[in-house]
């Protein structure tokens, strides 16, 4: 097993151990503002992916709100609880899994990709940019900064900023419609920058 691999293995393992605990933290009493955005941009009816669902939580409003949602991620315990808690019908895929061809109106991955290794990074946004419809939208959050390494509860993350951002997002067949920006704790305890895009497949 490669150094990457089981980096890969160790996030996913953190994700399975404290399943209960991230759902915590996350919970919300209101809509995400991104999210409601993100939904602001999609047809009646439309379909959307959640690349790295987690709990579920953004595809439930989703689903409430009239879209068709297909809701994915690697760990087996976040794929459980989203199933137990919204009878959603969440199943497991990593990134290197999405395949699929015009198959989405919009692709939601909000704090997933900073788990994936920065090598790949461009890779996958040009499997999203294939996944979406001809004017498709993707919103994506990621912490921003500078490089690749693991936070102390063993999650690997890949950093870039806001500039290197919007530059693979457009070199990737993206126009960038709005960003927001912010600092908040997560699951490590750590109060961390933040930034989402929201764009457009051309």
């Amino acid at each position: 097993m490669s150094a990457e691999e089981k980096a890969d293995r160790e996030t996913i393992a953190v994700y399975d151990a404290r399943v209960s605990e991230y759902a915590a933290v996350f919970e919300r009493s209101e809509i995400d503002p991104d999210l409601v955005r993100f939904m602001k941009h999609l047809p009646a009816e439309g379909h959307v992916l959640d690349l790295g669902c987690g709990p579920a939580q953004a595809s439930a409003v989703m689903r409430d709100n009239g879209f068709r949602v297909d809701p994915v991620d690697a760990s087996p315990g976040m794929v459980a609880l989203a199933n137990e808690t919204h009878d959603i019908h969440a199943r497991l895929a990593t990134f290197d899994d999405l395949t699929a061809v015009a198959a989405y109106d919009g692709v939601w991955a909000n704090f997933s990709l900073l788990h994936a290794r920065r090598e790949r990074f461009a890779v996958h946004i040009a499997a999203i940019h294939t996944a979406l419809k001809p004017a498709g939208v993707f919103h994506i959050g990621m912490k921003t900064g500078e490089g690749e390494r693991r936070d102390h509860l063993g999650r690997r993350y890949c950093y870039f900023s806001e500039a290197e951002l919007r530059g693979i997002l457009e070199a990737g067949g993206f126009s960038v419609l709005a960003t927001s920006k912010g600092r908040d704790k997560g699951l490590a305890g750590s109060v961390d920058p933040w930034i989402t895009l929201l764009s457009r497949r051309t």
